[in-house]
């Protein structure tokens, strides 16, 4: 989280909303609700393999380009996922080479693409060039090139490789998976889930992985796939707890919040991934997403500044079309003087989470200053 302001976003949505459920004034903003994401920020956005349903069938098709993390996600005001979105792209300004005029235009062409895709049933912009670019970039990657990133070859079979991005889980752990992956097997046979024996587990990890999640039980199981040394399917088995959006807006407590995540995802994505589900680890709540060679994200710091008030307009609209998806209900257009206020408290909150940054690098430098007494008169 100390790596730049924007990392520090990423990792603290809990405090986003603490900010919003303690200044009502932050929180307000024009009317409109419905599911939402629940943490919108630049790096939510990326590419994926999507599965489709033809007559019946479902197969592989070209990778996409969406929303792509929905554990925070809930029914509430849409205005607290743009708001959170902006305050992202302020906080990205010096990351992505702009000054403060440019990238408040930036957010001024978000907050309008956004509006166009919500309030009407206009198609989405044109992709832009670097969206297109690491579509055609991991399109054509191999299931072989994934496991080799990720996993070692030992005898007739593989294994994750520990450091950093995997570690040994406990025995009581690794027994409990296989029920998972069945129970996971069961719920999706009818929507492109896996055969049971596709399920054969050959090994099982701590997956080590995103900011805001560490410290969740994360799971990750290397199952036989379709047979083969080079055709193993890694899976992701991750815990969902509530909604850090909850202490904003409290709600009743659901009976799987692992179900809500998955139906939040289908929800406001056209063409969610492939072998996405929901099972059980022990006691616990999990969502369950097969990892494709197809996911990646855009790397902020290699974009062209040229590039950027497409990008931008492209990620409001992506946005704008997930809130209008997973609508119950009409709401009127977003005014310009409205989209104004959520910029201006998109500052107000980027400005807040920029000191407590800092204040969090001190810290990781053991360098914080102590608090010092008032001074006296006299």
């Amino acid at each position: 989280m100390s790596a730049s302001p924007l990392a520090f976003l990423r990792g603290a949505a809990p405090l986003f909303y603490e900010m919003l459920a303690a200044d009502p004034e932050l929180a307000s903003g024009p009317a409109g609700e419905g599911v939402i994401q629940g943490d919108a920020h630049l790096e939510n956005f990326g590419a994926f393999s999507p599965a489709l349903e033809e007559a019946g069938t479902w197969r592989k098709g070209h990778a996409t380009f969406q929303l792509n993390d929905f554990d925070e996600a809930t029914r509430g005001a849409w205005r607290w996922d743009v708001l959170r979105l902006t305050t992202s792209l302020l906080l990205a300004g010096r990351e992505l080479g702009q000054s403060g005029p440019a990238v408040l235009g930036l957010c001024e062409g978000l907050l309008e693409s956004h509006s166009a895709a919500l309030f009407s049933q206009a198609r989405l912009p044109p992709v832009p060039p670097a969206v297109a670019a690491l579509i055609a970039k991991v399109d054509g990657r191999s299931n072989r090139r994934l496991l080799e990133d990720r996993t070692v070859a030992s005898g007739a079979a593989r294994h994750f490789l520990r450091g950093e991005r995997y570690a040994d889980v406990s025995p009581e752990v690794a027994a409990a998976v296989p029920a998972t992956l069945q129970t996971f097997a069961e719920r999706t046979a009818r929507r492109d889930g896996p055969r049971p024996e596709q399920l054969e587990l050959l090994d099982v990890a701590f997956r080590i992985a995103g900011t805001g999640s560490l410290g969740s039980l994360r799971v990750a199981a290397l199952t036989r796939g379709k047979g083969g040394e080079d055709t193993g399917w890694l899976f992701d088995l991750k815990e969902q707890a509530g909604s850090s959006v909850d202490v904003l807006a409290p709600r009743p407590a659901v009976a799987s919040r692992a179900d809500e995540v998955e139906s939040a995802f289908r929800t406001c994505v056209e063409q969610p991934p492939r072998m996405l589900g929901t099972s059980r680890l022990g006691v616990t709540d999990v969502l369950v997403r097969r990892l494709t060679p197809q996911e990646d994200k855009l790397s902020l710091s290699r974009l062209q500044p040229g590039q950027l008030p497409e990008l931008s307009r492209y990620l409001g609209a992506l946005l704008g079309a997930a809130h209008r998806r997973g609508r119950s209900t009409d709401f009127p257009a977003w005014t310009p003087r409205q989209r104004g206020g959520i910029l201006e408290r998109a500052v107000t909150l980027a400005g807040i989470h920029e000191a407590v940054y800092l204040d969090l690098c001190l810290l990781a430098r053991g360098e914080r200053p102590e608090p010092q007494a008032p001074a006296t008169r006299g």
